[in-house]
């Protein structure tokens, strides 16, 4: 069955509140440990996702005031490094650690909140091109995973998979195109078969089955490796053809400046 705004909004609450979990039993000194991402501690990976589950919500109540808010955001942050992370950080870095929590809480409310208005056919405004609404806030529920994985490796956490990764490993197989595009490069001739293993243990399947180039293993693997956040030399997926080594190389399913994969036995 296609995933609906409602699907997606409730997958969206369920993956941010497996996250509270983990990130209200910490200590405040847990909450400054480094995450894999340079520079920057739980504290910064929760106050990424307060700031922009705040502005999504803003862009679906006001789509005006969003308007504005990205015009000065990108004014603030064109031509400088690290400019991004002081506007998004410069509220919360003031904060305690269960300040920053209940911060993220309320942000995250209004966001599903937001998306109750919401339909299949409505498109969001965001700081690229507008979205269509299933796949803006299945951004949102990809970028808790991501980031929430990142949490996870800096205290040391093992959240058992949950089926909502199919979202993801969704984004993870239509985004092949982009990877490269995003690079600047010529996308490779010929498809790519994906067969995944659920958590629960269903299929899941992309692309045609007399593909030269397949992937198979688990949904889990496929998502870190795709979210960049595992080399694919550290999953047990079985890769099968010049086409889908290279894209699992580079592979790349969120938006942004062209980044790489940590390197093998990084994380």
């Amino acid at each position: 069955m296609k995933p609906t705004v409602r699907s997606i909004t409730s997958d969206m609450v369920a993956e941010q509140r497996s996250l509270d979990l983990i990130v209200a039993g910490l200590n405040d000194e847990q909450w400054s440990l480094p995450t894999p991402s340079p520079r920057w501690a739980v504290r910064d990976q929760i106050a990424h996702l307060a700031f922009f589950d705040e502005h999504a919500a803003v862009s679906i109540n006001e789509p005006e005031a969003f308007a504005e808010h990205r015009n000065d955001f990108i004014q603030r942050v064109s031509g400088s490094v690290g400019a991004a992370e002081e506007v998004q950080f410069e509220r919360t870095r003031l904060m305690s650690p269960s300040q920053l929590l209940e911060h993220w809480r309320s942000q995250r409310d209004r966001l599903a909140e937001a998306a109750t208005k919401c339909t299949d056919s409505d498109r969001i405004e965001w700081y690229g091109p507008s979205m269509g609404a299933r796949s803006f806030l299945t951004a949102r529920l990809m970028e808790t995973w991501a980031h929430g994985r990142d949490v996870c490796d800096a205290v040391g956490a093992d959240p058992e998979p949950t089926d909502r990764l199919r979202h993801i490993a969704q984004l993870g197989y239509i985004t092949r195109r982009w990877t490269y595009l995003n690079r600047g490069l010529r996308v490779p001739e010929g498809d790519v078969r994906v067969d995944l293993e659920s958590p629960s243990g269903d299929a899941w399947t992309w692309g045609p089955p007399d593909a030269e180039s397949q992937v198979q293993g688990k949904a889990l693997d496929f998502c870190l490796v795709t979210a960049q956040r595992r080399n694919v030399a550290d999953t047990a997926l079985t890769i099968e053809g010049s086409a889908a080594h290279d894209w699992l190389n580079k592979a790349q399913l969120f938006a942004g400046p062209p980044s790489d994969p940590p390197p093998a036995q990084k994380r």
